[in-house]
């Protein structure tokens, strides 16, 4: 075992849902920013760990702003740039409402270990990592204060499959009674 000290804001989620994962591939938000690997983890609000998430923010806080952090805290708290999240936020996405969630993110140059239960790689392809099931996560919550603004961010390290869960739509079909019926003839024509 090593003897290194792991930084402050490390910890490892345990049975967390997984939303929103990007974990084979990075890509971009609508097409802005960097390319990275994320995804959300959701917790029930009395998920055992809530209160060692809020240490590590408050830990990364401190080292980061001192005698300031509690004051920097509230305030990020109220614009939403502290990685966990109340989950009311997303009422239109499935697991989110009721809960929290914390939003993950790595690099592209720093892709997340992501493993089965057995600790053999999982690749895309597996099928195995989808939005709705549960996982173990090691994340590095961090502190940030620079040119693009004071935040508390938490970067995505691991993603360990732990067992299956109800698989999470990718949206709500359209009704068809959204559409109009199209005719042969001049309706056809006006949609070609």
């Amino acid at each position: 075992m090593s003897n290194t000290t792991a930084p402050a804001g490390r910890i490892m989620l345990k049975n967390v849902r997984l939303a929103f994962p990007n974990l084979f591939e990075p890509s971009t938000v609508a097409g802005e920013g960097e390319p990275r690997y994320s995804a959300a983890l959701i917790l029930p609000t009395d998920h055992p760990q809530i209160k060692e998430i809020q240490a590590k923010i408050k830990a990364v806080a401190t080292e980061k702003w001192k005698d300031k952090a509690d004051a920097q805290i509230k305030a990020l708290e109220k614009t939403g740039k502290i990685a966990l999240h109340d989950g009311d936020e997303k009422p239109n996405y499935d697991g989110f409402p009721g809960n929290l969630f914390v939003s993950a993110s790595a690099k592209a140059s720093a892709r997340p270990t992501v493993i089965d239960t057995n600790k053999s790689a999982l690749t895309d392809r597996d099928g195995k990592i989808y939005a709705g099931c549960y996982v173990n996560v090691s994340l590095d919550f961090w502190a940030q204060d620079n040119a693009y603004g004071k935040r508390v961010n938490a970067q995505l390290r691991g993603v360990q499959f732990l067992r299956d869960g109800d698989a999470f739509s990718a949206g709500r079909p359209a009704d068809s009674d959204e559409f109009e019926e199209v005719t042969e003839g001049a309706d056809a024509d006006d949609i070609a």
